[in-house]
């Protein structure tokens, strides 16, 4: 049996220092925006060059506490793509904004900078963009958009934490970055947790008292806030594993590299490095047009698959009345073509050979 994701081994390797850290936090019994939060944030902050982090409940929270510190407000328009996870575009439903999808890259599934510039209108007030799978989107592209429009970017970090372009993590580029550390991703903890990353000073204080219900001061409340603070146990989880996150994303590279050398030579699609950032392979995503046998003939040798994403956001029913009639055809393309293997930093060679010769049996 090949899982898609496998936490058990990454938990026993740090077992000794995690455990030690939530005893300690236990016995201190400060649960609520703590040291190891505080901590946290300041380390994060360091790694990803960002001047401030936000710790908060999830990475759709992120999402949506960046918006409102951006600014975006009922009757605005947010370009983004539909080829992501639905809390993309529920943040920007959350503050009352209407999403606007465009189509994406054929090659990297990241939304396609050509669409974004034909989208703008006058309601247009933010772009979001998805460094999806872990592979950063065309920020340079996107940034001269933005400051063309006066629009501000909201970078969907969820699935890369650790990649960068040029040496910039994603996250340190927008107006602020958005981190999911939901379990399985590339830095995870043992439930939900998310962190919001500004260069913006002002923008990083109005989400601190934005997720504490609107206080600045106990008691004291300047507006309608949300309850969406990192838990000071998953913050200690978080700190052990940020140490690691280089060689985590490394062992996902290696895994990845090679999945794409051997499926190019059966004559498969393996994802697209454009060399615009470094891949952090949050999932392994790639084309066939043999989806359905391939698929079979893993899960019978209980192999681990899936498919991210089956449906896009324009087509589904959250979004019939505003999206009816859209066609985006790439993304529906891509939607019918993906596929995703088994990825995570621990996989042996042999184990990743083993999903290989089940693929290449199956063709």
């Amino acid at each position: 049996m090949i899982p898609m994701v496998d936490l058990k081994g990454q938990y026993q390797a740090l077992k000794e220092e995690i455990d030690h850290g939530l005893l300690q936090a236990l016995e201190a019994t400060q649960f609520i925006l703590g040291p190891n939060v505080r901590a946290f944030e300041e380390e994060a902050a360091a790694y990803l060059g960002c001047a401030h982090a936000v710790g908060c409940a999830s990475g759709t929270d992120a999402l949506h506490l960046a918006l409102i510190a951006a600014g975006i407000k009922e009757g605005d328009e947010v370009i983004t793509t539909p080829f992501t996870f639905i809390a993309t575009a529920e943040a920007i439903l959350y503050v009352g904004a209407t999403p606007v999808f465009v189509d994406i890259d054929p090659k990297t599934f990241n939304i396609d900078p050509n669409q974004v510039e034909a989208a703008v209108t006058p309601k247009t007030r933010a772009i979001i963009p998805v460094h999806l799978f872990g592979q950063p989107a065309d920020m340079g592209a996107i940034q001269s958009i933005a400051e063309r429009n006066g629009l501000k970017i909201v970078e969907d970090c969820a699935q890369s934490f650790g990649a960068n372009i040029g040496g910039r993590q994603t996250g340190s580029i927008g107006d602020a970055g958005a981190f999911s550390f939901f379990p399985s991703k590339n830095l995870g903890c043992y439930g939900d947790g998310g962190l919001v990353t500004t260069q913006d000073a002002k923008m990083a204080e109005h989400m601190r008292v934005l997720r504490n219900h609107g206080s600045w001061k106990q008691y004291h409340h300047s507006e309608l806030g949300f309850n969406s603070r990192l838990d000071e146990l998953q913050a200690v989880i978080l700190r052990a594993k940020l140490k690691r996150i280089d060689q985590y994303n490394d062992g996902r590279r290696r895994v990845a590299h090679r999945y794409s050398k051997a499926l190019a030579e059966m004559g498969l699609t393996p994802p697209h490095e454009d060399g615009i950032g470094k891949h952090v392979y949050h999932q392994y995503t790639l084309l066939t047009d043999q989806r359905d046998p391939i698929m079979a003939a893993l899960r019978e040798q209980q192999i681990g698959c899936a498919v991210y994403y089956p449906i896009p956001l324009h087509q589904q029913e959250v979004f019939a009345d505003a999206c009816q009639g859209l066609s985006l055809p790439v993304t529906e393309n891509v939607a019918a073509r993906c596929m995703s293997l088994p990825i995570f930093p621990e996989l042996e060679d042999e184990k990743v050979d083993q999903v290989l010769d089940v693929i290449r049996g199956a063709l």
